[in-house]
């Protein structure tokens, strides 16, 4: 039997496979996390520098892969056997091995999560088109999560393709027809550019940014614009407990800005598992008489 075969006709064995996966790319995600901020940072200090016409710093190379991962404490350069995901974090006792400086606990858990999500959209696809999908749209997904929460930024270079990729995929219809598709994206983007600009009449104050329309929109690419209510309904309600918790425990002023995309991550993901389960639901609870 090959590979692909035992893919294909074993459901766990599709699992474990996927989870493991998730585990190897949670780590690169980590990279990317950590990364493309700091990339669009120098993007944007030589487009200034060019339209003042000031010549651009010279910097070292920096990218997704260059220079190698490395301790920021004391320069120790990661090793192949310290970057296996969350089993070397556990056997370092979540310490630099070079200095003992502590690893932010963050990492095992990008790691941990990735692959459990992995693991979940592998069962719960099988090995079709569908769960390859999921997989992609996870990860980048966990990606704009931490990015946003860490900078208030949701980057183009993971939204856009996304959302393009949402739209290549329902030329086939694996999870929505692509007029849904198609009408998804607009509505998306639509949706919070009216709530921004409206909020903005109202109080002079930017409420979100233009990323949020944009992963909104994306999200409508893949799911199609009948899970557009539900997902933003599901990361309105979380992301209103979540910054009342932050404003409650953490003291959290209300000037204080909340990323909305790690909501609408969140949403998505439930809306991709579930979201048929639940509108059919909702749907049965409102027509009881």
């Amino acid at each position: 039997m090959t590979f692909v075969a035992l893919l294909q006709t074993s459901p766990l064995f599709f699992a474990i496979f996927s989870g493991s996966l998730g585990l190897m790319v949670g780590s690169f995600l980590n990279v990317v996390i950590h990364r493309l901020p700091k990339m669009m940072e120098r993007e944007w200090q030589a487009q200034c520098a060019e339209l003042s016409g000031k010549p651009p710093e010279t910097l070292p190379p920096y990218n997704l892969s260059v220079p190698r991962s490395a301790c920021p404490h004391c320069g120790h350069q990661i090793s192949a056997l310290e970057n296996i995901p969350v089993l070397s974090y556990l056997v370092l006792r979540g310490k630099c091995k070079g200095c003992r400086a502590p690893i932010l606990p963050r990492y095992p858990i990008v790691e941990a999560v990735s692959g459990v999500l992995s693991a979940y959209a592998a069962w719960h696809f099988g090995f079709s088109a569908a769960g390859i999908g999921a997989l992609l749209l996870i990860w980048a997904l966990l990606a704009l999560t931490f990015i946003d929460f860490d900078t208030q930024l949701l980057p183009d270079a993971i939204t856009l393709p996304l959302l393009w990729l949402g739209l290549l995929l329902n030329l086939f219809g694996i999870y929505a027809e692509l007029p849904d598709a198609v009408v998804g994206a607009v509505i998306g983007y639509l949706a919070l550019w009216s709530v921004y600009w409206l909020f903005k009449l109202v109080t002079g104050k930017e409420g979100m940014g233009y990323g949020d329309f944009k992963l909104l929109a994306a999200l409508g690419a893949w799911l199609g614009w009948q899970m557009l209510p539900l997902v933003i309904i599901l990361s309105s309600l979380v992301g209103a407990v979540v910054g009342i918790i932050l404003m409650v425990v953490a003291r959290h002023g209300r000037n204080v800005p909340i990323p909305f995309g790690p909501y609408l991550a969140g949403g998505g993901l439930i809306a991709l598992f579930w979201g048929h389960t639940l509108t059919h639901s909702y749907l049965q609870l409102i027509a009881m008489p």
